[in-house]
């Protein structure tokens, strides 16, 4: 498993620095009856702020950096404010404590991740997402307030980026349908890729513009830690930030900020629509169903099944050592997430099984081409070699007991579908999903 430190997402601080005290803007609009877009709370988007933070910054210079970015991000967006926005600093221990921004997870999620061999036996889904969001959140957007995660929240470290990047968000709320829950993992990813691609797209125009044209408080250097987490988890959770700019960029070529705000009333599918944004929004996910072949004494949870998608497949392989490590880096901006392993993806489905203690699951691929799916097959043995796997019957492989993915496995591939049925034991296997070719 690839594991390692990563530096924090958008951790440009400004405390240590100080910008000059002129404005090129006036104070207020030219009627205060008015609120004109690229101005907020007396300050326009390209005036300058008075603020000394080489002790910390205090309520009235954190205001002051906020109202200007809202102008700012106004200008930007095309998009007006209507509701003032809060801002607070935590540490990063009170953030942990508090329960971070992640989900709740049981041993129904357990089964659909290790079925992503993305989380072993090892460990709970619960544990290991805790390390990802608690290590990597630099700042969050919730119920009309914006939070800063900081290192050392006695200095008030605002990071310039991720300010500007949760404004967005709140300018979302305000303005633009965040749409409703989907009902898969795959869904998700989509539609937080519109959401969080275009904070980013924002924010890289932004950065863009304090290079070249606003006076903007100044980059301070950061050390990074020592955090380490699962960069496959990692990865799934980076996708919208990473793949979702690409994706309002190129509804941006398309049609300007409309396009991008249409987006938001007919969202991506899939992750895959994300990876490819010149199939969305035509090629829409196949519908994959798993029939229920277990025996009596095997049963599914009461969720039901999952869909994992083209990012999260990507990552599987990646962090299994199947794709290429330097594939996953293309710039310093973004990573690729584009693999032919994958890009043949049509849909998944993974259904966990329990019996007693005992796990397993059902994890049904289709795919646009035979010669896909056979592509997938061969990678999926591949990654069931990484883990030493043997093989112990027709389509029939054996993980050992030091993998954390110790388990048994029946691989089986029917035209442009690819079936894995996991059980404890090899006997175990029939009883979870009766093999009838697939």
């Amino acid at each position: 498993m690839r594991v390692r430190a990563l530096a924090v997402v958008c951790l440009l601080v400004v405390a240590g620095c100080t910008a000059p005290t002129d404005t090129t803007g006036p104070a207020s609009p030219p009627d205060h009856d008015e609120d004109p877009l690229g101005w907020e709370d007396g300050y326009w988007h390209n005036s300058s702020v008075a603020v000394d933070t080489s002790d910390g910054a205090n309520r009235s210079e954190l205001r002051a950096v906020t109202s200007r970015a809202m102008a700012r991000v106004e200008r930007l967006r095309g998009l007006e404010f209507t509701d003032s926005v809060s801002v607070e600093v935590v540490s990063r221990g009170e953030f942990r404590s508090g329960g971070g921004v992640g989900g709740s997870y049981g041993e129904w999620d357990d089964q659909v991740w290790e079925a992503a061999f993305l989380v072993g036996e090892d460990t709970t889904v619960d544990e290991a997402f805790d390390e990802v969001y608690g290590g990597s959140v630099a700042g969050y957007y919730a119920d009309g307030r914006i939070v800063l995660v900081a290192d050392d929240p006695d200095a008030v470290a605002v990071d310039r980026a991720t300010l500007v990047h949760e404004l967005v968000h709140a300018l979302q709320a305000q303005q633009l349908n965040l749409g409703g829950p989907r009902n898969s993992l795959d869904g998700r990813k989509a539609v937080t890729s519109v959401v969080e691609g275009d904070a980013n797209y924002v924010m890289d125009r932004y950065q863009k513009r304090c290079e070249a044209e606003w006076d903007c408080i100044e980059r301070t250097p950061r050390v990074s830690g020592d955090r380490s987490y699962d960069m496959g988890l990692f990865l799934v959770t980076f996708l919208p930030y990473s793949e979702g700019p690409e994706l309002v960029g190129d509804l941006h070529d398309r049609g300007g900020w409309e396009a991008v705000n249409d987006a938001y009333e007919n969202y991506p599918e899939s992750t895959e629509q994300v990876i490819h944004p010149e199939r969305y929004p035509d090629e829409t996910p196949a519908d994959v169903s798993v029939p229920d072949r277990s025996a009596a004494d095997w049963e599914r949870f009461d969720r039901g099944g999952e869909t994992l998608g083209e990012g999260a497949l990507y990552a599987a392989f990646w962090e299994n050592g199947v794709i290429p490590e330097d594939h996953l880096r293309t710039d310093e901006r973004r990573y690729n997430y584009s693999h032919p392993v994958t890009d043949g993806w049509a849909g998944d489905r993974v259904v966990p099984y329990r019996n007693g203690d005992d796990r397993g699951y059902v994890f049904r691929t289709e795919w646009d081409t035979t010669a896909d799916a056979r592509a997938f097959r061969d990678a999926y043995l591949d990654l069931l070699n990484e883990h030493a796997a043997e093989g112990v019957g027709e389509n029939t492989y054996r993980v050992p007991g030091e993998s954390a993915f110790d388990d048994a496995f029946r691989v089986v591939r029917d035209g442009r579908t690819v079936t894995v049925v996991n059980a404890p034991t090899v006997d175990d296997l029939d009883d979870v999903h009766a093999d009838r070719n697939g």
